[in-house]
């Protein structure tokens, strides 16, 4: 087992948002974390210019990636044009035979923004073109497919407010301050925020949502996830195995019956 990690999402501080109290924790495991956004985030501000803002949210992911004792790696598409394409596939693709994971985390499929439900398709297909010759990439193909999960979708429920209900939780109570600071270094998102969602304190934000969370897993605070179960991917839980008893299933005893 190579024990290396690649999480990609759309933009600079989602990973902390949805997920970054399990990469906290893989982390502590002895597993070498990897962090990629499919954009920079250039359309997050209602001051900077796309570069400006592109620069300055590439450095404060690079900032939290450190928290990891990970990377950060940008794939330099446009926020808001992110598309299912022959270049996004093959960008990503190249990125999974660099870094090899065993593990790749990424978004939900069903969430309130576009650019969020397209990182997820691209995932999962470049996951299983890693191990295709004929793609247009120069890296070697692996010859492996890795475990793929999906995050929550943001405040756990579809474009419909249809609660998603996770596969397994994380408890990342133990790693919920580190969380708190990883989210901290994407400084310039609380004035976007505040401007275009209307919404302060995105810090206290990921925290009430991972309460919620830790409340159904009868905990403080908890992440969700479900697998791709899908043919030709890994059926075994890795999360599980690794994590051990911070890993709560639907056969954990103190998961509250909320099915």
């Amino acid at each position: 087992m190579n024990k290396t990690l690649l999480a990609v999402f759309a933009h600079p501080d989602d990973a902390e948002i949805v997920c970054a109290g399990t990469l906290l924790l893989m982390s502590r495991s002895g597993w070498k974390i990897h962090l990629a956004t499919m954009t920079p985030g250039d359309k997050g501000t209602t001051v900077y210019s796309k570069e400006e803002i592109g620069n300055i949210r590439q450095r404060e992911a690079s900032e939290s990636v450190k928290l990891l004792n990970g990377s950060y790696y940008c794939l330099g598409f446009e926020d808001v044009y992110l598309m299912y394409d022959r270049e996004s596939l093959n960008r990503t693709t190249s990125l999974i035979r660099k870094v090899k994971p065993s593990v790749v985390i990424t978004a939900s499929p069903n969430d309130y923004m576009v650019d969020h439900e397209m990182t997820p398709r691209i995932v999962q297909t470049a996951c299983f073109a890693a191990g295709i010759k004929n793609m247009d990439c120069i890296e070697a193909p692996v010859n492996y497919i890795p475990y793929l999960y999906y995050s929550d979708p943001m405040e756990g429920k579809d474009i419909f407010g249809v609660r998603v209900i996770p596969d397994f939780y994380v408890d990342i109570s133990e790693v919920m301050r580190l969380k708190e600071q990883m989210l901290g270094c994407h400084k310039s998102q609380r004035d976007w925020l505040l401007a275009h969602h209307k919404m302060d304190e995105y810090i206290l934000a990921m925290k009430r949502y991972a309460e919620i969370r830790g409340r159904e897993a009868n905990t403080m605070y908890a992440e969700g996830f479900r697998q791709h179960l899908g043919h030709s991917f890994p059926q075994d839980n890795i999360l599980k195995e690794e994590l051990r008893e911070l890993c709560i299933t639907t056969e954990s005893p103190n998961l509250l019956k909320i099915r």
